[in-house]
Order: structure tokens, then C-alpha cells, then sequence
């Protein structure tokens, strides 16, 4: 999966430093984030996020990210930002992740959101995890594809022929006025001929 959100600093920190460091900076008007909410999770990364409260001066997110049972942890931080989402990467799969967000503002940090926790899946449940009606969904996908490539075939085809009528109408309509003149010079041609002083010639009984 591509590294979406890519936030801006991150920092491997002992748990103990960052407790101390977050204590320091709680003492804020604002607010921790609200509905924290773990989504897109894949084998390798996953998408955090969140909410703040209507007023709130925010001006960017701190995010730390720590696996179940182990003391060491990604903090995330990035500022000058009103996103509310950031991407998760470089996970182990089948591993339990516990994540916090804090709002940022001008004037520090705001206490730590609720504890989220969520777990990576294999990459042979991911595999397994797609339905036969994601399967059925796709070849009917390619199906209607097929369709339309043969739909606009017959359209092409048609559209050639139409054209060749129209060309050959065109030479038809311009040899009309010649055949007219030659059918006009035949019938001239076959006329009564005319007396030279105006009259028809007549027979002598």
C-alpha cells in the first residue's frame, strides 16, 4: 500500500521520555481528539483518524504509535495542517498496535486522545479474507468492459458503412445531370427533322 498522509516528523522515543514530555505539555485549553477510529488496515499499515472539537485553535496532530508489550514507540508529529487522518506504515503483520492523537495548537498540545488498539492480520488472512462475491464482482466487471469494447465496434463498423452509402449517393447524384444531357441530345437526334423554310416536308401525291 502506498504511504499516504506522509507525516512530517517521527521520532522513536522510550516510553518513559514521551510520558514525562506529554505531562509537561497538557496543561492547554484544548481539547484530545474525539472518535479516534482505526481504519484501511492492512498487513503493513493502517489509517488513523480522528476529531476535534468545533473551536478549537488547532494547527496540526501528534500521533504516537506503540506495539502491545513493548516500551519503545513512533511519535508522529506534524503542524500547520487541518487534516484529520494519517497513514500507519512499516507494520508487522499479525501484531497489536495501541495508538493515542493529540491536537496541536500556537500554545501546545492537547491531553491524549482515548487508547485505540487494533491488531495487523497475516497476509494469509488478508489473502483469504476476499469473498467470491469480490471475485463474481470483478468478472462482471471485465465482462461489461468486453461489452463496451464490442458495442463500440459495431458503432465504428456502422458509422464506415453510412459513410460509403453517402459516398456513393454523392457519384450517383453527380452523373445525373450527364445522363439527362445525353438522353436529351438521343431524343433530339431521333426527331422529325425540320423543312428549311419553316414547314414539314410533305409528300408529292
Amino acid at each position: 500500500m502506498a504511504k499516504r498522509g506522509l507525516c512530517a516528523a517521527i521520532v522513536l522515543l522510550p516510553l518513559g521520555v514521551l510520558a514525562l514530555s506529554l505531562r509537561g505539555r497538557a496543561e492547554t485549553l484544548l481539547s484530545a481528539p474525539l472518535n479516534v477510529t482505526i481504519r484501511e488496515i492492512e498487513v503493513n499499515s493502517a489509517v488513523v483518524t480522528w476529531e476535534i472539537l468545533e473551536g478549537d485553535p488547532v494547527i496540526g496532530f501528534a500521533i504516537t504509535q506503540q506495539k502491545k508489550d513493548v516500551r519503545m514507540l513512533r511519535f508522529i508529529q506534524e503542524v500547520n495542517t487541518t487534516t484529520r487522518s494519517c497513514a500507519l506504515w512499516d507494520l508487522d503483520e499479525d501484531t497489536e498496535y495501541i495508538v493515542h492523537v493529540q491536537s496541536i495548537s500556537m500554545g501546545g498540545s492537547s491531553p491524549p486522545s482515548e487508547p485505540v488498539l487494533f491488531r495487523t492480520p497475516k497476509e494469509s488472512e488478508k489473502l483469504a479474507s476476499q469473498s467470491p462475491g469480490e471475485e463474481e464482482f470483478a468478472h462482471a466487471a471485465q465482462l461489461r468492459a468486453g461489452e463496451l469494447i464490442i458495442i463500440v465496434v459495431v458503432l465504428v463498423m456502422w458509422a464506415g458503412v453510412i459513410a460509403l452509402f453517402c459516398r456513393q449517393y454523392d457519384i450517383i447524384k453527380d452523373n445525373e445531370p450527364n445522363n439527362n444531357k445525353d438522353k436529351a441530345k438521343n431524343s433530339s437526334e431521333c426527331s422529325t427533322p425540320e423543312h428549311p423554310q419553316g414547314g414539314l416536308l410533305r409528300s408529292n401525291v
